[in-house]
This record gives C-alpha cells, sequence and structure tokens, in this order.
C-alpha cells in the first residue's frame, strides 16, 4: 500500500511493553539484538556539542521515517539518528517498487512519505518512546549515557521551500515541540501512567542535515545555509553530491578500479551539480558565518550517485546508486576534499557504510557516520550491533578505550599528528610568538620535545593518551604559572585546542592512507557485488511458504511479521443462486500445513519491493502474503488492494476482507457461537464450535448466477483465531 498510515501512540507504546514481556522482542526485533555496550571502552562522540553514546546512526531513509523504525534503530546501537527529509511538497507520487538491495543498491525514492505534521509527530514519538524505554533501562543500562541520542534533522530541497511558512514552522516544532509532547503524553495508556511524568526534552533537534536538488545552484544553497543559521539559529551539515569529484574521476573509479561498466553516469548531472570550486567557496564563506552566530557548519559525504537506469526493476528513466562502489567514490572525494580545505571542518559520512568498514570511518573522524543499504539485507536492523562490536574490538587491539584515541592510534599517524601540530604552534600564535622572549621560546620548545617523546613512547602502551596530553599541559601551565605567567595566556587557548587538534590531524592523516587501500580493495568491485539472492524456482502462495522469515528483518517499516496458524485441510464448496433457489459445488481444497505463517501489516507497507528482492520464492511476500489493515477506512481507501481488518467488542467479532477485487464480511458473535459470513449477495451460517457449515440464506440483493465461495469463510475465520489471539503480539491484537 503506496501510503504509510502511522499507528497511534498509545497502540505503539502497549506493543513495545507487552511484545518485550511476553515475547522477549520489540517490533519483532529479539533483545538477544539489542545494542549493550558491554565492551569495556567508551564509543561516544560529541555533535554540536551535544553528546552521543556511539557514533553510528541511520541515514535520512526508510529507517528513520516512522516512529517504529527510529526505536529498532536505537535498539540496534544508533544514537545519532539522521531523521527522513522532509520538503514542502509532502504529496509525492512516488514509483513502485523503489528500493532495489539485490548487491549494489539502487533507489528512486527521494523524499519523506508522510504529509509535514504526520513527520512531525512520529518524530516526536520516536523519541518519547525511546526515552520511556531509557526510563525502563530496556535493554539494560539504557538510563545511563550510553543512551544518550542526537536527532538530526534533513530538509530540502530548494530555498523557496525551506523558506516557506510551512517548512519554518516544521523546524521550530522540532526546536520545541511542548505541544506535541502534551498532545502524545496524554495518549499514555493508564497501565503505563509512570511514564507521564518523564521530563521529554522538547528540542527534538538542533541541527539541520540540507539537501538540495541535484542541480541546485551554489547561490541558493549559500542563501538556504545562511537562512538556516541567521533565521532559525540552527547548526547546519551540508550535504555533498558524489559529482563533485568529476565525471572523469568518477568513471575511471567505477569502470577502471572497481570494474562496474553496466553503471552510466550522465554528463548532465555533472555540468549541473554543484562544482568542486563552489564548495569549497562556500564552505569557507558559510563556516565564518557559522561561527559569528555561534553555530557550527559541517559536510556530509555523500548523497546518492545519479545513474541511468540500465535494469528491469524499476520504470523510471534514472535511478540512484549507493552501497559498495559508492562507498569508494565517496571515500575519494573526501580525500579530495581533506588536501583542500584542511582537517578542521567536521564532515559526517553516508556511503556504503557496513561493519567491516564501519572502524575506518570513524577512524577518519566522521561524525556520525551513517548507514542505510546494508541495513535493507538480511538482518536488518540486527546487523547494526556489529558495527560496534567492530569498532570496540579493534580499539582493545590497540589499547584504547575512547574514540578520540582510537582516531589517533589507528593507523599508526599519532607521532606525525603531534608533531605537526607542535611545529604549527609559532603559526597559531603569531604575533604572541615573536613577542616571547627567546627563554620562554626555549622552555616551550623543551617542553613540546618532551612531550612529543613521551607520547611516542606512551603510544606503544595501553594508556590514555588524552590524559597524557592534559597531564603534560597541567606541568607547563605551573611551570609557566611560576616562571612566566605572563605568557600563559597566550598559550592557554593553544594548550587546551591540542588534543582535540592532534585528533583532528590524525583523522586527516588516517584518509591518506584508508583511501587508496580502500580504492584497490577487491571486496567493492564488480567480481565481489555481482551475487543475487538465490530464488529456489516456487512459487510463493498466501500461505505455506519456505518460512526462512527473511522478509521481516529487511522490511524497514516492520510491516512483515510472522503468526501462528493452526494446521488443516477442507473441502470447500460454492453456494450459486439458480432458478430453484441456491446450489453448492466443489470448489477447492484449502490446505494449511505450517503452523507458522507470514502477514503483512498494510499500514506500514509501502510497497517498496525489498522483502521480494530477498524472498527465495517468486511473488513477492507483500504482494501474496495476508494483507492486515490497521484501519477500516485505510482498508475502503485503498479498494484495489486486498486484505483484511478486524473489528472487536465485548460480544463479537467482525472481519472484513477482500479478495480478487470481492468484498466479504464475517460476523463471529461469541455469546450464541455462531458465525455468519457474506459477500452481500449469499449468506452462510457456521457454528464455531465444530466450524461446521449449518445453512445458506440467499439474500434480497442477489441475482441469478450470484455466488459465494467458503473457501475465504475458512480464510478469514482462521486469520482471526490467529491474529486476534493474545499469544504473540502484533499491532491488530492490542486492547
Amino acid at each position: 500500500m503506496v501510503e504509510l498510515y502511522p499507528v497511534a501512540f498509545a497502540r505503539l507504546l502497549k506493543r513495545m511493553f507487552l511484545e518485550y514481556e511476553r515475547e522477549g522482542k520489540i517490533f519483532d526485533l529479539p533483545k538477544s539484538k539489542f545494542y549493550q555496550n558491554d565492551s569495556g571502552v567508551d564509543l561516544s562522540v560529541k555533535l554540536h556539542d551535544l553528546n552521543a553514546a556511539t557514533p553510528v546512526g541511520p541515514a535520512a531513509g526508510p529507517q528513520s521515517q516512522l516512529a517504529q523504525n527510529i526505536v529498532l534503530s536505537w535498539l540496534t546501537g544508533s544514537r545519532i539518528i539522521e531523521l527522513k527529509t522532509v520538503q514542502i511538497n509532502d504529496e509525492l507520487k512516488i514509483p513502485r517498487p523503489c528500493i532495489d538491495a539485490t548487491n549494489v543498491g539502487y533507489n528512486v525514492e527521494w523524499s519523506q512519505e508522510l504529509k509535514l505534521n504526520k513527520s512531525l509527530e512520529e518524530y516526536v514519538a520516536g523519541s518519547m518512546l525511546i526515552e520511556i524505554l531509557r526510563h525502563a533501562d530496556i535493554p539494560a543500562g539504557a538510563k545511563t549515557s550510553s543512551g544518550d541520542t542526537i536527532y538530526d534533522m534533513s530538509v530540502g530541497y530548494d530555498l523557496a521551500g525551506i523558506c516557506s511558512p510551512q517548512v519554518r514552522s516544521w523546524i521550530e516544532k522540532m526546536h520545541n515541540s511542548s505541544d506535541i509532547i502534551e498532545k502524545l503524553r496524554a495518549q499514555i495508556p493508564k497501565e503505563y501512567s509512570e511514564f507521564r511524568d518523564i521530563d521529554f526534552n522538547p528540542r527534538i533537534s538542533n541541527s539541520i542535515t540540507l539537501s538540495t536538488f541535484h542541480g541546485c545552484p551554489a547561490n541558493e544553497i549559500e542563501k538556504i545555509v545562511e537562512f538556516l543559521l541567521e533565521e532559525l539559529n540552527t547548526h547546519t551539515i551540508i550535504k555533498m553530491n558524489p559529482t563533485l569529484l568529476g565525471q572523469e574521476m568518477v568513471e575511471h573509479l567505477l569502470y577502471d578500479k572497481l570494474g562496474y561498466y553496466e553503471v552510466k553516469v550522465t554528463k548532465e548531472a555533472f555540468d549541473k551539480d554543484l562544482q568542486f570550486d563552489q564548495a569549497l567557496d562556500i564552505c569557507y564563506r558559510l563556516g565564518k558565518l557559522a561561527a559569528q552566530k555561534g553555530k557550527k557548519l559541517g559536510v556530509k559525504f555523500s548523497n546518492t550517485l545519479v545513474v541511468r537506469n540500465h535494469k528491469t526493476f524499476f520504470n523510471d528513466k534514472e535511478m540512484y546508486l549507493s552501497g559498495a562502489p559508492l562507498h569508494v567514490i565517496t571515500l575519494n572525494l573526501v580525500k579530495k576534499f581533506r588536501e583542500a580545505i584542511g582537517e578542521s571542518i567536521p564532515i559526517s559520512f553516508s556511503a556504503g557504510v557496513e561493519q567491516a568498514n564501519f572502524p575506518d570511518c570513524v577512524a577518519q573522524g566522521f561524525v556520525p557516520v551513517t548507514t542505510c543499504t546494508d541495513l535493507l539485507r538480511p538482518g536488518g536492523y540486527g546487523r547494526l550491533p556489529g558495527y560496534l562490536s567492530r569498532l570496540a574490538q579493534k580499539m582493545k587491539a590497540l589499547g584504547v578505550s575512547n574514540i578520540n584515541d582510537f582516531v589517533i592510534k589507528a593507523e599508526g599517524n599519532g607521532v606525525k599528528a603531534i608533531n605537526d601540530e607542535i611545529r604549527n604552534l609559532p603559526n597559531k600564535l603569531g604575533k604572541s610568538w615573536q613577542q616571547f622572549t627567546d627563554e620562554q621560546r626555549a622552555l616551550v620548545n623543551k617542553w613540546t620535545e618532551n612531550l612529543s617523546k613521551n607520547i611516542e613512547t606512551k603510544l606503544q602502551e595501553n594508556v590514555s593518551i588524552k590524559d597524557l596530553f592534559l597531564e603534560h599541559s597541567k606541568e607547563l601551565e605551573i611551570t609557566l604559572q611560576e616562571k612566566h605567567p605572563a605568557i600563559l595566556t597566550s598559550l592557554s587557548n593553544w594548550l587546551t585546542s591540542l588534543y582535540p587538534s592532534v585528533v583532528e590531524r590524525s583523522a586527516w592523516l588516517n584518509t591518506q592512507i584508508i583511501v587508496p587501500r580502500t580504492t584497490v580493495d577487491p571486496k567493492y568491485s564488480k567480481l565481489k557485488n555481482s551475487t543475487v539472492p538465490k530464488k529456489i524456482g516456487s512459487k510463493l502462495w498466501l500461505y505455506d511458504c519456505i518460512n526462512c522469515d527473511k522478509c521481516i528483518p529487511v522490511c524497514p517499516n516492520d510491516a512483515n511479521f510472522f503468526y501462528q496458524l493452526k494446521p488443516m485441510e477442507v473441502e470447500c464448496v460454492i453456494y450459486k443462486v439458480e432458478d430453484k433457489g441456491v446450489s453448492s459445488l466443489p470448489s477447492r481444497t484449502l490446505k494449511i500445513s505450517k503452523a507458522h505463517q507470514i502477514g503483512n501489516f498494510a499500514d506500514f507497507c509501502n510497497e517498496c519491493g525489498n522483502c521480494d528482492v530477498f524472498c527465495p520464492e517468486d511473488g513477492g511476500p507483500y504482494i501474496e502474503k495476508p494483507r492486515f489493515f490497521g484501519t477500516l477506512e485505510t482498508m475502503k481507501l485503498h479498494s484495489k488492494h486486498d486484505g483484511c481488518y478486524f473489528e472487536r467488542s465485548d460480544r463479537e467479532d467482525l472481519v472484513y476482507g477482500r479478495f480478487q477485487g470481492e468484498e466479504y464480511l464475517l460476523k463471529v458473535q461469541r455469546e450464541s457461537k455462531q458465525a455468519y459470513f457474506t459477500n452481500g449477495k449469499l449468506s452462510l451460517k457456521y457454528s464455531i464450535e465444530t466450524n461446521t457449515f449449518q445453512e445458506v440464506e440467499k439474500l434480497e440483493s442477489a441475482k441469478l448466477g450470484d455466488s459465494l465461495d467458503n473457501y475465504y469463510y475458512y480464510v478469514l475465520f482462521n486469520l482471526l483465531d490467529a491474529i486476534m489471539n493474545d499469544e504473540k503480539i502484533n499491532y491488530m491484537n492490542i486492547d
């Protein structure tokens, strides 16, 4: 179902806790996949002066759009969550399917699929659910700083849209969402009333990643950033396009280095997009403006790459490339950018990030390191904890306990970085250095020499490099305070910034090593990324697939799920209106062999097609499996989609069904133990104690030739029994 329909906050909250209590899961994610930092190392980072417990998170995309997606990202270790991009045009008609993560990664989806007000409420709801989980200490330790999370807005795509009253108001609400918080707080069920008193932070986000159209002019990008800094007082990150690397270099990497000869870029994209020199100029000017406003300016590498559609999965002429080849292209762009602009501008990174290359991304000082395509593969969100485990292992092997020390030691560039910063001291101090006496300069030089030697020795040991800097800085301060207090003021800022500067320089130097190494790594080549998910040649049906369950975690919206159904075999009958009354004819056999079945929650399914990509059978789970609507309204709105909706009251259940375009209604009266099944032409009566047919009634609207197949009675009755019991929690059986 192309549109998305968020579930009410109270139902999400109840599902979250009921499922955790009864099944040890949250939104179908088992607690064995929850992230817990039990590694003994500190993975926290700073972004815009805020603390995040890890440097990883979802890129603005399918994993950060709905409230449950945001919670799933957080449960698996994301602590910097880049919320899906919003824009003024919130009624997009996105082609379906829109995601193909077969091996590389392509998509044709490019913005939010909710209206602005719905996106806003989902983001606030997601942040509140996370705070509630932290309050409940789920997972264990979450209420401590290990649960600290930053939310980053993503907005696009042009100046007029971003400056519009609608988008401006949306951003301001993200700065202060008190009214939405109070609205959702009031929805917290009384059995969870303890969470009503949580002091939810109304400032959901204080930063924006700007995503502009391909071909957006340089002056327009600059005006947008000026608006965000000056008018909305928001830290800003500019998302850059891989076209900045130039067509010749991109094609060299794609073809000569990686072998993706089938991928064809467009000259128009390179000609119309922001040019490299323009990007540098913008960063220089806007960096100064941000500093004047007391804000931070950063850049993000990178957006996806526009390529010609050479496949049959999408209908569009163009599509967007991600995954392994984009990782190599984007790293080379980072290297070129850093060589041109230096190491001081903060960089966030998202391009083909996965478990194996995540530590290298962190070693280059990227904050955050965001991922998307990898989480669309089997395992889904559950792949994320492996990123952080891999990083922790690397840190332990180097004997470091924090991210900054890891950056310094990761590629063996610590000593060079320290010496570079020491040699640069006269330039940083400028006139102050010239005003020092020979004795004072000699004292400082002696101290820096000792610092360099000591740290070079200590780098081989498992000691805190940060603490070493602090200790040496304190020693110098004491000496200067006693003998040369006049120069202490001049040196104090340099001493304070020395360790962060060494971290930045190490990150810059690490890029010089990691990028060439990655570029020639065979794992990013076409040869290593041409395998397609295995198909076994069988057809997917309503029931009884092979139960690999791959379709569940690869759905970023938690739309696919499994349920328990009673195996059965019954010979079905068609009842038909004829001249002499109603006749009965054999129909077909309904045979359900397995208890374990797959269903699709229609309100969360946007028909992206990703579950079809990884399903070993042909047909697509989101197409063939039973589709369950969250409300009767959504079922009526989408009359071309088969499925069913359950409505439960004290005495009876109503099941609205649609199969092959025909509408059915099943009424189950629990007190009288009777069931009535109708298509508006005929009505069948059943005993629900024995599940046996009792009688057929021809209704007034019936015409000669009208018929009713009781195959669908058994389908709906058994789905009702399976879905609405409380053995397994789902979105339909929460009271």
